[in-house]
């Protein structure tokens, strides 16, 4: 049947909407067939062919190929649409269950499918394929500024519109707060994501990640994009303040200066389009220590201490400066530590000198006591940085060795002292965990056994009454039992709570 309507149809949307023309064309046929299906009473399923060439097209009824039911006296569940194999094979031998045959039948007007339900159908597919070109268009942008027009704002959540019918979403939560934003503003903002859903926004946009606030400086310092000044991160404290590091890659260039700009042109810039937002420029330092010192301004560290292993360091800062340097509801302190990535403990100068000093006190003790040394040398110690025995007992012998007063005799005396001295602490904890035995109400908890209580016994669990204090997470650091035993272990020793609990009541 040929029809010059239908390539007409299929040019109009391909154009109007910018969309392949075969998903019209898929669409017409999705038409047509619902358009036969709807004409017959019983369910069939029908198959519409459409030539893209000449818009002939032609309408094919289906039956699926099954093997018989026997629930039903070897019929089959749906006679419109499924076939016996016995007698699909009267025709072709050849066919399986599962293949598919088909009979060209009379085809409906392609007029008729101006009805709203055919419609519906084409319309639908050309939304999905704007949809999918969407996703397409804009999923190798995710991370980059977009600038949108706000279309409306619903339930906080705000709506802007790229152009080209395009809509982007911002939700509550990525909103500065107290910002205020009206329709027809226009606003920029960090694409975060791009999904393909069914219904609703696609492109969702942030103005609260510090990605943005990166991203603003792309665009207003041309030495970033130039590959001159690096920014090396940032955080945010959306709407109040923020602190960016960055560092130069030509010694002649002060990053600094160069993100400020002219009169702070530049870094006002930023602020105005992020509401206000105070924004610190740190000047970034390979040194940790020092980027943290630079991350804390304006405040001025008099001291820091670094430990490695918890990733954390102590800053000491006078009592006039402490309220500076921990800032409003510890807003500074916190930023600098999201941009340096270490955990930062700010301390009056005062309380941590004599912290310092009675840790320091406690460590020269401990070498007095477990070295046999006079208070000298054990202080001498101290001020070298040296914080346990096992340092001394295994620390390179050349380095102990360059300690102004310290000759070979010594330093080999201090050493074998040390290793005795842990060789004792240790035959003494093995000792000390021999003769710890389980509580009896331990050992005769239900569930337990003697092996584990004398385990349990050993890192300090006695009675079931430790038991109980312990977390599933403590159990399984030390020991091999399932997660499911632990919680079940840990239960059981916890009913007398609840039999004290509920006695109470």
């Amino acid at each position: 049947m040929a029809n010059k309507e239908i390539l007409l149809v299929a040019e109009v949307f391909s154009n109007e909407k910018d969309i392949d023309k075969e998903i019209v064309f898929q669409a017409i046929e999705s038409a047509l067939e619902a358009a036969t299906i709807k004409r017959h009473t019983n369910q069939i399923k029908a198959r519409v062919v459409v030539d893209r060439k000449t818009g002939d097209y032609k309408t094919y009824r289906q039956w699926d190929v099954v093997d018989a039911n026997p629930e039903i006296d070897g019929d089959v569940e749906f006679p419109a649409s499924q076939i016996l194999l016995e007698a699909a094979q009267l025709d072709d031998k050849n066919i399986q269950a599962g293949d598919i045959i088909q009979e060209e039948i009379e085809s409906v007007e392609f007029g008729r499918i101006a009805a709203q339900h055919a419609k519906q159908v084409i319309i639908h597919k050309v939304r999905e394929a704007e949809r999918k070109k969407i996703v397409e268009a804009y999923k190798s942008r995710v991370g980059e500024l977009i600038t949108g027009i706000v279309k409306r704002i619903e339930k906080g959540s705000v709506y802007l519109d790229l152009g080209g019918h395009v809509e982007a979403f911002i939700a509550k939560e990525d909103l500065i707060p107290k910002e205020a934003i009206r329709n027809g503003d226009r606003i920029r903002g960090y694409l975060k994501d791009v999904r393909s859903e069914a219904r609703g926004p696609q492109l969702f946009v942030s103005r609260t990640a510090p990605e943005l606030l990166i991203a603003l400086f792309r665009l207003e310092v041309p030495e970033v994009n130039e590959g001159l000044i690096s920014i090396m991160g940032a955080a945010r404290d959306p709407g109040s303040r923020a602190k960016i590091a960055v560092k130069s890659n030509d010694p002649r260039l002060d990053p600094v200066g160069a993100c400020v700009g002219m009169r702070g042109s530049r870094v006002q810039s930023v602020t105005n389009e992020l509401a206000g937002e105070r924004i610190d420029i740190i000047l970034w330092n390979p040194n940790e220590a020092q980027f943290v010192i630079n991350a804390m301004a304006p405040a001025e560290i008099q001291a820091i201490v670094v430990d490695e292993d918890k990733h954390s360091m102590d800053l000491a800062v006078s009592s006039e400066n402490l309220s500076q340097a921990i800032g409003r509801g510890g807003q500074n302190v916190r930023l600098a530590s999201e941009l340096t990535g270490w955990e930062l403990n700010v301390l009056d100068a005062t309380k941590a000198e004599e912290k310092s000093e009675a840790e320091a006190f406690k460590i020269k003790q401990l070498f007095i006591d477990k070295l046999d040394v006079d208070e000298d040398i054990a202080m001498l110690l101290v001020e070298e940085g040296f914080n346990t025995v096992e340092e001394i007992a295994y620390v390179p012998f050349s380095e102990m060795l360059d300690i102004e007063g310290f000759d070979q005799d010594l330093v080999e005396e201090l050493k074998n002292r040390a290793k005795d001295a842990l060789l004792y602490d240790a035959i003494t904890a093995e000792e000390k965990i021999e003769s710890i035995h389980p509580a009896d109400d331990l050992l005769d908890m239900e569930g337990m056994d003697a092996a584990l209580a004398n385990e349990l016994a050993s890192h300090g669990i006695v009675s079931m009454e430790d038991l109980a204090e312990q977390s599933i997470d403590d159990l399984l650091s030390f020991t091999d039992m399932t997660e499911e035993r632990a919680a079940q272990l840990i239960m059981k020793a916890r009913e007398p709570w609840f039999a004290e609990t509920s006695g109470e009541e």
